[in-house]
């Protein structure tokens, strides 16, 4: 990809962090970037957003403040939030079996498989066990009956291995049961609406004219293809997400939210500041903290790299403060809330870019200016 120096960058900043726009600029001279957008949110107010260079593959199309992107495992962070309203609410227990609420689950030996082990990636259902092509993914009952059915790959509780896909059906499945809403629609009406939000699992058509073009960058596809040989026992059986998927409006229009979340920087902002903010209206103080807890550290054995995780946030990231949460998504998007910073932060990209064990340094660049900037 060649370098785009006179790449446009709108937006605007407090002068506290006017720096942040050459940095942004920055990732695009340097060849790294197609087209994405940046978001800070500070005491519950945005201090900084920022977007630029181009929503499509052919460059015809500018990308704008309101332009959406697939932002893939981010969505798990934004699901954790959900659940955890739940569990304020006292319908779900982080530390109850899930077939409590779905008793179907039980079956194959999974009757003690709590919420807080599907949560933090230690329930052994990180892939499936009988053959499963993507429309079953699509379709939501195919894949979360076959999850039902079969029993778990590991001893739970053993180990944290990373449920790429499968996170998303679990905690959703759980939700629907106790709520009667499918997750995406409890997304756009508790979090996503009152908050002015732009986020979505299952785009409505209305909004497909927002949506920007994904790019597959190098190495983009390796994690998926690495994971799949070390941590899935049966991947010829499991359907495979593809960099390009989230092109296809059949992925976008279904519910996939383990990773088909449609956001853009400041819609995703907007949710992470909301929770360093401490809740506001939405959820309390203490159930963000209880949220954010640890559940397990550890080494994840599908990337032989260290893996912690709260109830559905990633934690212990090396860019961010101490007390942060929340979730990346493959190829480079990033969202999370810092507490006592105070501070919530999205970047969103289209350009999916992979560096084996290494730190994207995009988002590394944007967090680091950020930080510099407090």
């Amino acid at each position: 990809m060649q370098p785009m120096a006179a790449a446009t960058i709108a937006g605007t900043a407090d002068s506290r962090f006017a720096g942040l726009r050459d940095v942004f600029a920055a990732n695009f001279a340097s060849g790294l970037e197609h087209g994405g957008a940046v978001a800070v949110v500070l005491d519950g107010k945005p201090v900084a957003e920022f977007w630029g260079g181009y929503a499509d593959a052919a460059r015809t199309r500018p990308w704008r403040r309101e332009t959406l992107i697939n932002v893939w495992s981010c969505t798990k962070g934004v699901v954790a939030l959900a659940i955890a309203m739940l569990v304020e609410r006292g319908k779900l227990d982080y530390a109850a079996p899930v077939a409590r609420w779905w008793p179907e689950f039980a079956a194959g030996g999974k009757e003690q498989i709590t919420l807080d082990q599907v949560l933090s990636h230690q329930a052994g259902l990180n892939g499936l066990s009988v053959a499963m092509d993507e429309a079953g993914l699509l379709a939501w009952d195919p894949y979360v009956e076959a999850l039902a059915r079969m029993p778990p790959l590991w001893a739970p509780g053993s180990r944290s291995i990373y449920h790429a896909l499968s996170y998303g059906h679990l905690a959703g499945e759980v939700l629907r049961r106790v709520d009667g809403r499918s997750v995406g629609r409890f997304l756009a009406e508790e979090i996503a609406r009152p908050l002015d939000a732009d986020f979505f699992v299952g785009l409505p058509e209305r909004e497909e004219h927002r949506v920007a073009e994904m790019i597959e960058g190098p190495k983009a596809s390796d994690w998926v293809a690495y994971v799949l040989s070390t941590a899935f026992p049966h991947s010829c059986a499991n359907p495979t997400p593809v960099a390009l998927a989230p092109n296809q409006r059949a992925w976008r229009a279904a519910e996939i939210p383990g990773g088909n979340g449609q956001a853009s920087a400041t819609g995703l902002a907007k949710i992470y500041g909301m929770l360093a903010a401490g809740g506001g209206t939405m959820i309390r103080r203490q159930s963000i903290a209880e949220a954010a807890r640890p559940r397990v550290r550890g080494i994840d054995e599908s990337f032989g790299t260290p893996t912690a995780f709260a109830a559905g946030f990633q934690i212990d990231n090396p860019l961010t403060g101490k007390a942060a949460f929340g979730h990346s998504g493959w190829g480079g998007s990033y969202g999370f809330a810092d507490p006592e910073a105070r501070l919530g932060f999205a970047y969103v990209t289209n350009r999916m870019l992979g560096f084996d064990d290494g730190i994207d340094p995009r988002r590394k660049a944007l967090i680091d200016a950020v930080y510099a900037c407090l």
